[in-house]
C-alpha cells in the first residue's frame, strides 16, 4: 500500500544523490563538449584537498556556521526565557520576534545591507557619524562579521520557538522548588533548566547547523564570496566551481565534501551540547 510512495521518496532523493557521486569521479567540463567524459576516481577529491585556497574556504566555513548557531542559540535562549514570563503584550512581542525568520533570505540581506550596513547612508554609519564616529564600510571591512550578524537575526527566531516549545513544557512546582530551596537564577537555570532543554536544544543545532551550512542567498546578495574569498563558504564555492567554472565534476566532488563536512560539524556539536549538559547535573 505504501510502496508507490517509498519509490517516490527514494528516486526523489537517492538518485540525485547517485548522479552526484557518479559525476564526482568524473571530468566533466561543461566548457569542453569536444572531451569525452571518462571516470578520474578520486581526482577531484584529491584536487580540492590540494588547491590553494580549500583552508580558507574550510575555515570560513567552520566560522560562519559555528558563529551563526552559537549566537543563534544564546539569543534563542535569552529570548524565550524572558518569553515565559507574564507581561502584557506577550504575544504581540512573540509576533515580532518570528518575523525576521518569516522574510525571504534575499530580501532581508539586501535590507541589512542597503539600509543598516551600507557606509553613505546606512543607519548604523549614519549613527555613528552624529556621534562623532566614522562611517565604516562594513560590508568590506568586516565581510563575514557582517554576514554572521544578517544570518544570526534570520534563525534566532527559530531557536528561539524550539527553545520555547521546551520550556513551556517544564513545570512550574521544580522552579518554585528551586526558589525555596533558596536557589538563584544561574543555579536554576544551570540545574532544572538547561537539563531539561537539552533535547530541544540539539534538536534546534542540528537543523540549524545543516540550513545554515546550505545557506547561499545571503553571501551571493551581500559579498558574492569576496572580498577575495574570506566570505567563501563550501556551499558558495559549489556554486563557483559549477556555474562560473562549468566543471560538473570538481563541483559534484565539492557537494559530497560539503555533505561529509556538514556531518561533521553536526556531530560535534551534539557532543559539545551533550557534555555540557552532563557537566551542568553533576554540578
Amino acid at each position: 500500500m505504501h510502496r508507490p510512495a517509498i519509490i517516490y521518496m527514494i528516486v526523489l532523493t537517492q538518485v540525485p544523490v547517485l548522479f552526484t557521486l557518479y559525476y564526482s569521479v568524473t571530468n566533466w567540463n561543461l566548457l569542453r563538449p569536444d572531451r569525452p567524459r571518462a571516470f578520474i576516481g578520486l581526482g577531484n577529491y584529491i584536487g580540492f584537498f590540494l588547491a590553494r585556497d580549500t583552508a580558507r574556504i574550510m575555515l570560513n566555513t567552520v566560522v560562519f556556521s559555528v558563529g551563526v548557531v552559537v549566537l543563534s542559540l544564546v539569543f534563542g535562549m535569552i529570548l524565550a526565557l524572558l518569553l515565559t514570563r507574564e507581561f502584557r503584550g506577550r504575544n504581540l512581542a512573540r509576533t515580532l520576534l518570528i518575523t525576521p525568520f518569516l522574510i525571504m533570505p534575499t530580501v532581508s540581506a539586501v535590507m541589512w545591507k542597503n539600509m543598516l550596513f551600507n557606509p553613505a547612508f546606512g543607519l548604523i554609519s549614519s549613527t555613528l557619524a552624529v556621534l562623532g564616529g566614522p562611517r565604516v564600510d562594513w560590508m568590506n571591512q568586516y565581510a563575514m562579521a557582517s554576514l554572521i550578524v544578517i544570518v544570526t537575526w534570520e534563525w534566532t527566531p527559530f531557536m528561539m520557538l524550539i527553545l520555547l516549545s521546551g520550556l513551556q513544557g517544564l513545570a512550574k512546582e521544580q522552579l518554585e522548588a528551586a526558589q525555596i530551596d533558596g536557589a538563584g537564577p544561574i543555579t536554576t537555570f544551570r540545574s532544572i533548566i538547561l537539563p531539561h532543554l537539552t533535547r530541544y536544544i540539539e534538536i534546534g543545532v542540528l537543523l540549524e547547523t545543516l540550513f545554515v551550512l546550505n545557506i547561499f542567498g545571503e553571501i551571493f546578495t551581500t559579498t558574492t564570496g569576496g572580498p577575495a574569498n574570506y566570505t567563501t563558504t563550501l556551499t558558495f564555492n559549489i556554486y563557483l566551481e559549477a556555474f562560473k567554472r562549468w566543471n560538473v565534476g570538481r563541483a559534484s566532488a565539492f557537494a559530497v565534501i560539503a555533505v561529509i563536512f556538514a556531518n561533521i560539524i553536526t556531530l560535534l556539536f551534539i557532543r559539545i551540547i551533550r557534555h555540557d549538559s552532563r557537566t551542568g547535573e553533576t554540578a
